[in-house]
């Protein structure tokens, strides 16, 4: 993958896939490990350096996730943040202690040592805090070299040994010396060069898969959408012809979106691509369903079926291709992290499905598969195209998913997308759409009662949907957006708009 890695233990905080991100944001490889796993895949890959993350465990709690100390030893840097710098005094010594009071949020830090970790940053600063437990006392041959006025010893190191702790989080933009810190630690004491770019991990990859493919057969799940399409291309370039992509329409979809995918991939790129339309199928099985989770399954299993059907009419298939990225394995809870919501292509599969699993972007966020996507020469259009999850329409309608809801939302949505684009706000949000929340209310429409429908609307701005602020659309557009939904969309008499962030929030609404 290559030639430097950075491992992070993974000890369930909800920073922790920021801190990978932070980390590639430097141009060094990184991956994510279980903690119960990390001494044997740091003696096994010998990585530049170790990260420990934080996690909500008390060092001392019954259960706790631990590491055999034996990982201080085999000469690798290693970085404890919040929990992870807690777990590397208590296991060497030091000790912690859950003090009266907890630090959360925006805390005054000062630097009071001179440390390789804080080169080149003030030493009266600030920083993001959130624990209850703290360091009391560090481990023999450490020092401290910061603090807070509740926190004795924010961080701490032994240089010699090159083993670092910080209570609290660089990885959060709330911390703004975060990015120097992660920087001075992976270049000044891991010693890395950053040599891990996108035109890297193309090549890298593209001699992964043909290597592993041979000469046999992959089926490609395509739905149109920047993750898919970018794994198809990857693929293609690797495996040429033997890859058949096959399209999905499972009628939830935005409005003329299945033609957009056929005549893209058919015609432009001249893929073999074949289109399957399954509506009727999809909801057919939908129909009752409005639990959230259970629909992701429905649809996730219900895709499966059809891959496996198409393949048997092609012949010998052997692999099944999808665009799953490391969000999707975050949120669906495949570490000790809880579970999100399960994404169709992580959490849906069959244990008897006879396909094996092809997953090129596995281990990247959305902003690098863009950036894979431009190596790889695919159109500005289509890689900065709105994200779109899997199930489709079926997560932005709240309750059962009926024909007339999906007409709903289409409609509003296209209205929606047209207007951000008139107003050239289209490269500047993360992802906009319209859902539908459900909620029938009282109107006045021509001077007649109404009792419709409540058209919601969801606009971020992010970098790789791990988190997410609402974008602040001028009123002047939401005005004229509104106006259009209720007057051109038969069935809506309200508009609302979504001004939740993520955290506490997802982008999709189920």
């Amino acid at each position: 993958m290559a030639n430097e890695l950075i491992l992070i233990a993974d000890f369930g905080g909800q920073y922790n896939q920021l801190i990978a991100r932070r980390v590639r944001e430097e141009h060094v490889y990184c991956e994510v490990v279980p903690f119960d796993q990390i001494v044997s895949a740091a003696q096994r890959r010998k990585p530049k350096g170790i990260i420990f993350t934080g996690g909500p465990a008390s060092v001392y709690a019954p259960g706790a996730p631990l590491v055999d100390s034996v990982i201080f030893s085999l000469g690798i840097p290693v970085l404890g943040i919040c929990y992870g710098a807690q777990l590397t005094a208590h296991l060497l010594g030091g000790k912690v202690e859950s003090p009266a009071f907890k630090e959360y949020g925006k805390v005054e830090l000062s630097i009071t040592g001179e440390s390789l970790l804080f080169k080149g940053i003030a030493h009266q600063t600030t920083c993001w805090m959130s624990h209850r437990d703290y360091i009391a006392q560090p481990p023999a041959g450490f020092q401290v070299t910061a603090r807070t006025r509740l926190c004795p010893a924010a961080a701490i190191e032994d240089s010699a040994r090159r083993l670092y702790g910080v209570q609290f989080h660089p990885e959060v933009l709330h911390t703004p010396f975060g990015q120097t810190l992660l920087h001075n630690f992976l270049f000044s004491i891991c010693g890395v060069q950053g040599d891990w770019t996108m035109d890297h991990f193309k090549e890298t990859e593209i001699n992964r898969i043909k290597n592993k493919v041979e000469n046999r057969n992959v089926l490609c799940a395509l739905s149109g959408g920047v993750d898919s399409s970018v794994a198809a291309m990857l693929v293609h370039q690797a495996v040429g012809s033997r890859l058949t992509c096959v399209f999905v329409d499972h009628g939830l979809l935005r409005k003329d979106e299945g033609d957009e995918v056929e005549r893209l991939f058919k015609g432009a790129y001249r893929m073999n691509l074949i289109r399957i339309n399954a509506q009727s199928r999809f909801l057919n099985k939908l129909k009752g369903v409005t639990d959230p989770e259970q629909k992701r399954k429905i649809i996730g299993a219900e895709f499966i079926a059809v891959f496996e059907e198409e393949a048997r009419k092609l012949g010998q298939m052997d692999y099944l291709l999808q665009g799953t990225i490391y969000p999707d394995v975050i949120e669906s809870g495949t570490g000790p992290a809880s579970v999100i919501k399960s994404h169709h292509n992580v959490g849906g599969l069959p244990k008897d499905m006879k396909l094996k699993l092809l997953e090129p972007l596995r281990l990247l966020f959305k902003d690098e598969v863009r950036r894979l996507g431009t190596e790889l020469g695919l159109p500005e259009k289509l890689i900065w195209r709105q994200p779109f999850p899997g199930p489709g329409l079926a997560v932005r309608c709240l309750g059962e998913v009926t024909e007339e809801k999906l007409y709903l939302i289409r409609e509003s949505d296209a209205i929606l997308r047209e207007e951000i684009s008139r107003a050239e706000l289209d490269n500047e949000i993360w992802q906009y759409f319209t859902f539908l929340p459900n909620i029938k209310s009282v109107g006045v429409m021509g001077d007649e009662r109404t009792y419709s429908h409540t058209i919601g609307i969801r606009a971020v701005t992010s970098t790789d949907a791990m988190t997410c602020s609402w974008a602040r659309i001028p009123y002047e557009t939401l005005e004229r957006i509104s106006s259009r939904i209720v007057n051109e969309v038969e069935g809506v008499n309200r508009v609302i708009y979504d001004v939740t962030s993520k955290p506490p929030a997802t982008i999709e609404w189920e």
